[in-house]
């Protein structure tokens, strides 16, 4: 009977799951980058630098949704993954799925906005106010020193529409992929529950001071809540005042 090393497998096991975490932490900086830039299209920030910035976070996320695509598939597959690292890679799958749905709807968004507001006639872009920062995020994303180059003076001719052509085919492959993903992996999104303490709900400040001010009232029981006296102090108006109308009613009938 041949021998086994399991701790050789659960060893590749777990630098597979680290694998994963790190691609998929990457494609969701890289989405939130996206979407950061995708917000200017349209506004006065809008120019050919950001189209180009906006290409490359989108040719990045693309990239790494191949891998990731790839990587959790083949394991995910695997019927002799440990329990363990199944749910591990179900949470990523999850995570991976609703941030692909993120970027292909930033595509869509960019691809329809650009559409209205071309580069060509800048007086048409709406004057939001914002100055700048793009770079920085989309640098910062992409893993690269710096993005700020340049810009040309002038539009090149056929560059929205070789652009435009050229996302379409994008968002079509994001399509493609996302239905491919379901047919390849059936993991139910509503049955994975996340755990650890990393998605615990840690009580805020305004949780805390509830909690402490309902105890304080059940340790005293004798205090009367706010509210209450409140109530009671309306009720001793309203009878004051109905009081004072009798009473000026029945004078006006002795004294008339």
């Amino acid at each position: 009977m041949p021998l086994v090393n399991n701790k050789v497998g659960d060893d590749c096991t777990d630098e597979a799951l680290a694998d994963g975490k790190a691609l998929v932490d990457s494609l969701i900086k890289v989405v939130a980058c996206y979407r950061h830039l995708a917000s200017c299209v349209g506004g006065c920030t809008d120019s050919l630098q950001l189209r180009e910035e906006l290409r490359q976070t989108r040719e990045k996320a693309q990239m790494l949704s191949v891998a990731i695509c790839s990587h959790l598939t083949s394991h995910l597959r695997n019927k002799r993954l440990p329990e363990g690292q199944r749910k591990e890679m179900e949470l990523l799958w999850v995570a991976f799925s609703s941030s692909l749905e993120l970027l292909h709807g930033d595509m869509c968004k960019v691809f329809n906005v650009a559409e209205i507001f071309s580069l060509a006639n800048t007086d048409s872009l709406v004057q939001t106010g914002l100055q700048g920062g793009g770079s920085e995020v989309a640098a910062r994303a992409l893993s690269l020193p710096d993005l700020n180059r340049a810009q040309s003076p002038t539009l090149p001719a056929g560059l929205e529409s070789q652009e435009r052509s050229t996302m379409e085919q994008e968002i079509g492959q994001i399509e493609h992929m996302i239905d491919d993903m379901e047919m390849k992996v059936n993991v139910m999104r509503w049955m994975v529950e996340p755990h650890g303490p990393q998605y615990t709900d840690p009580l805020s400040s305004t949780d805390s001071a509830s909690l402490a001010l309902l105890s304080v009232d059940e340790e005293q029981p004798g205090r009367q809540p706010l509210c209450q006296r409140s109530q009671i102090f309306v009720l001793l108006l309203m009878f004051a005042v109905v009081l004072v109308a009798a009473t000026l009613s029945v004078c006006v009938v002795f004294f008339s």
